[in-house]
């Protein structure tokens, strides 16, 4: 048993050597494999650097000859291009020279645009040939660019007629006319092409509006020169000494046709030419209509500043037309603002300074007067004067603004007074912004009103030789005279709340007049003391007093009463001849009757029977001197 066992294992010892034996020599075959392999790859990267080192420099080469084949394909194409300005160059020119008008304008630009392109084109290129091409196409193109000038000063002159009648527009309320569309659009189309061309000169455009300025500015002048004309001699008048009255002058219908006619150019500005150009444009279009305009106003300033009494009021009014004006056009086209002002600042300055000039006017004519009515009569200064502040209220906005622009007080001003004033263009730094011009217009007429009466007052001190009544008179009927005007006016509402300084004045005449009422009342005043049978009911008995008194005393009465009765005919019979207004007649006799009567009747009351009744002495009963007293309303 144990020899088969030895048997088994040694037979399976030779099977696991055998396979051993293969392993080992197939191992062999694969190490042998691998060095093969590695010696294939060995060569076959040596070959393909071989091949890289040859390729290389080919490929290069290959894409040398690309580039120079296409830059010989584009040479060749430039040329082509080149070619075809002299190709199409006869068929442009024809077009060219039959012009605009004749071959249609959407046709000659679109020739023109070809020519303007391809010429820039050849500019653009480096190339040193057709040079002679070039040169033909520069001249194609300046020849289009300028019949494209002429046909669009052409199309415009035809639609621009020498003048129109504004009147026709301004009383039918109709707009001023303005390009028709069919003008319009090739105008824009020409301008359009000019603006756009790169082979245009500036100059070119500039041209165009200068063509359109020289054409519409005429037209503007000659459409206003009647209107112009008629303004200035709108001024002159008949009557030297008459009022200028609110619209009698045509500056306002002037003033209405041109902003009609110069926004209806702002329009046709708009409607051809770019933004940027409309507002240099629209100044030069209107720069001869403004100083058409300049001139006029200076004409009329020139009136003015002669006949500034009756026709201050026209500067008023100019002032607040051209004012409204400028703020107009400045609202719809922003622009003439800073031109209008300078065409009104003549008359603005004459507005201004009027108001100095008519103050100094007024107390110059109360200083240089010679003679005042020795009844007492008020004086013509007055009612010229209130006249003229009556009228000025009648141009209140105009006069508000100057006299926002004076400030208050400024009217004073000596270099106002002077014409000195530099203030050619108002600005904010000039206003003050919470001023109110009829505040400051009412400060003005209150300074007139009291320089005027000081003025006469100090006349009439001088003058009036008949005593302190006839003053008086005086005083008052001029006082009232004012008063009636400001209450009977536009003055009402700006001065009714201002009349203290009136009161002063009428206080001051009514102290005049009445002392010579005191004069006649000093005889009804008595020292006598007759406290013996004095009647029990405190009612004084003529009779019981009388009889109490001393031959002395009645003498002394008699002589009061005849006395009284001197002094009292004396002053009722001034009292009739002074020339009295209503207001201070009823005034004056109510001061008479308060003063005098109460007194009288007392002094009657007690010492009547002084006289027994026969009237020689005791002139005047209750009644009688009561009814003396009503006849003096």
């Amino acid at each position: 048993m144990t020899a088969g066992l030895t048997s088994a294992w040694q037979l399976a010892d030779e099977e696991a050597r055998a396979e051993v034996d293969v392993l080992n020599s197939r191992l062999e075959k694969t190490t042998q494999l691998t060095k093969k392999i590695q010696v294939c790859l060995g060569k076959l990267e040596a070959t393909g650097k071989s091949v890289h080192e040859v390729a290389g420099p080919l490929n290069s080469e290959t894409r040398r000859l690309q580039t120079l084949g296409h830059n010989v394909y584009s040479v060749l194409a430039a040329i082509e291009r080149l070619r075809q300005p002299a190709d199409s160059r006869n068929d442009e020119e024809q077009i060219i020279r039959t012009g605009p008008d004749k071959i249609g304008l959407q046709s000659y630009l679109a020739s023109a645009k070809r020519l303007n392109k391809t010429l820039v084109d050849m500019q653009a290129s480096n190339l040193r040939v057709n040079q002679q091409t070039k040169a033909d196409l520069s001249r194609l193109v300046k020849s289009a660019n300028s019949q494209l000038q002429g046909y669009f000063q052409k199309l415009l002159r035809a639609e621009t007629p020498r003048s129109i009648e504004p009147l026709h527009y301004i009383t039918k309320g109709m707009p001023f006319p303005v390009l028709p569309q069919a003008t319009i659009t090739p105008l824009g189309l020409i301008r359009a092409y000019v603006t756009n061309n790169e082979s245009a000169s500036a100059s070119q455009t500039s041209s165009l509006a200068k063509i359109y300025s020289e054409i519409r500015g005429p037209y503007l002048v000659s459409t206003l020169a009647n209107l112009s004309a008629a303004s200035v001699n709108t001024a002159k008048k008949r009557n030297p000494e008459a009022i200028y009255r609110s619209g009698t002058n045509g500056i306002g219908t002037y003033a209405q046709a041109m902003e009609g006619l110069f926004l209806a150019e702002h329009e046709n500005i708009c409607s051809i030419f770019d933004r940027e150009d409309w507002r240099l444009i629209f100044r030069s279009t209107c720069d001869a209509a403004v100083a058409e305009l300049a001139r006029a106003l200076r004409d009329l300033n020139s009136h003015v500043k002669t006949n500034l009494n009756t026709d201050c009021y026209l500067a008023y009014e100019i002032t607040e037309i051209m004012s409204n004006l400028s703020t107009n056009l400045e609202a719809r086209t922003g622009e003439l603002k800073t031109s209008l002002a300078a065409a009104l600042r003549p008359v603005r300055e004459t507005a201004k300074t009027s108001l100095a000039e008519l103050l100094e006017d007024t107390n110059r004519k109360a200083g240089n007067i010679q003679m005042l009515p020795v009844d007492g009569a008020s004086m013509p200064l007055v009612s010229e004067t209130m006249q003229r502040l009556q009228t000025m209220a009648e141009f209140l906005r105009p006069i508000s603004s100057i006299m926002i622009s004076l400030g208050d007080g400024g009217w004073k001003s000596s270099s106002v007074a002077n014409g000195r004033s530099t203030d050619a263009i108002p600005s904010l730094a000039s206003f003050d912004i919470g001023a109110d011009g009829k505040q400051i217009f009412a400060h003005y007429c209150v300074d007139t009103i009291e320089s005027l009466l000081s003025s006469l007052y100090q006349k009439a001190q001088a003058m009036l030789r008949g005593g302190q009544g006839v003053l008086g008179v005086f005083l008052a009927n001029n006082v009232f005279v004012v008063e009636r005007i400001i209450r009977d006016s536009d003055l009402g509402p700006l001065l009714l709340d201002r009349l203290g300084a009136l009161e002063q004045w009428r206080k001051k005449a009514k102290a005049l007049y009445t002392a010579e009422c005191k004069d006649v009342s000093a005889h009804l005043f008595d020292v006598i003391h007759t406290s013996k049978h004095r009647p029990a009911s405190g009612q004084p008995d003529s009779l019981s007093v009388v009889k109490s008194l001393s031959s002395k005393d009645k003498d002394n009465i008699k002589g009061k009463f005849h006395a009284f009765n001197t002094s009292f005919d004396d002053l009722v019979s001034r009292y009739k001849s002074y020339h009295m207004e209503p207001e201070v007649r009823q005034m004056f006799a109510r001061d008479i009757q308060q003063m005098l009567e109460p007194l009288y009747t007392r002094f009657w009351d007690r010492y009547h029977e002084v006289d027994k009744g026969k009237g020689k002495y005791v002139r005047y009963d209750k009644t009688s001197i009561g009814a003396v007293f009503i006849s003096l309303y």
